[in-house]
């Protein structure tokens, strides 16, 4: 079957761009918010536990550091469908059913805190270490040692690297939709792929790329504003 094409000028009077198409895009940003929000806030602390615990970290665990590193590889070895699918018990149990954007937050957070956490140690390893050595000699306790030295210095590339986490979920949004997660990517699935309405693949497309695009002028305005050097 080849797809009909619609004249611009009538891609509005659409009445699937103009009823699911909103729909989709709250949708989409409510996943891409909620799942960044939870990302950072569980990811920070694993990575921090990362990069405390190597060998060259204020608190030296080798046993610690290889369990929650190998744990981490694989959370960032699992293709998103795939954890999506092995996860959906889990996912039952937290939000009690596995359809829909609210389902569709766990699997992302799932899959993107052990991604946020590599990124959240490599910016800490990026604090010079005559600061922490002076802070160290100071007196300062580990905790003192992360909460005012490591994560204030690191700020710019803790924001850098959720930026980059961001961008990767509105990427799982889309593909979570394929499989009943709602957002752009039901939307671009169900209308515009099976039904061959070319326009509402294109729109949704279009919206993709504005997100992606807001989101990383805001990050990368939010970390040269927090950037120390």
């Amino acid at each position: 079957m080849i797809p009909a094409v619609v004249p611009e000028d009538q891609w509005l009077d659409n009445p699937i761009i103009q009823q699911a198409v909103p729909t989709a895009v709250w949708e989409t940003l409510a996943m891409t918010g909620v799942a960044g929000l939870l990302t950072a806030l569980l990811g920070i602390p694993l990575g921090v536990l990362l990069f405390t615990t190597s060998p060259g970290g204020t608190a030296p665990n080798p046993l610690v550091h290889r369990v929650v590193g190998a744990v981490v590889n694989i959370g960032r070895s699992l293709p998103f469908l795939i954890l999506m699918i092995a996860i959906i018990p889990f996912t039952r149990f937290v939000v009690g059913t596995s359809i829909g954007w609210q389902a569709a937050v766990v699997p992302l957070t799932v899959g993107a805190i052990p991604f946020y956490a590599r990124l959240v140690e490599t910016s800490l390893r990026e604090v010079p270490a005559g600061k922490v050595e002076a802070v160290t000699m100071m007196g300062a306790t580990r905790g003192e040692l992360t909460r005012k030295v490591l994560l204030p210095e690191a700020r710019s590339g803790l924001v850098a690297g959720l930026t980059t986490t961001v961008i990767a979920l509105i990427g799982y949004t889309a593909m979570a939709g394929a499989v009943g997660g709602g957002g752009l990517g039901a939307v671009a699935m169900s209308y515009g792929y099976n039904r061959f309405e070319t326009d509402v693949m294109i729109v949704c497309v279009v919206l993709l790329v504005v997100i992606v695009t807001v989101v990383q002028v805001v990050g990368d305005l939010v970390a040269r504003r927090l950037d120390r050097r």
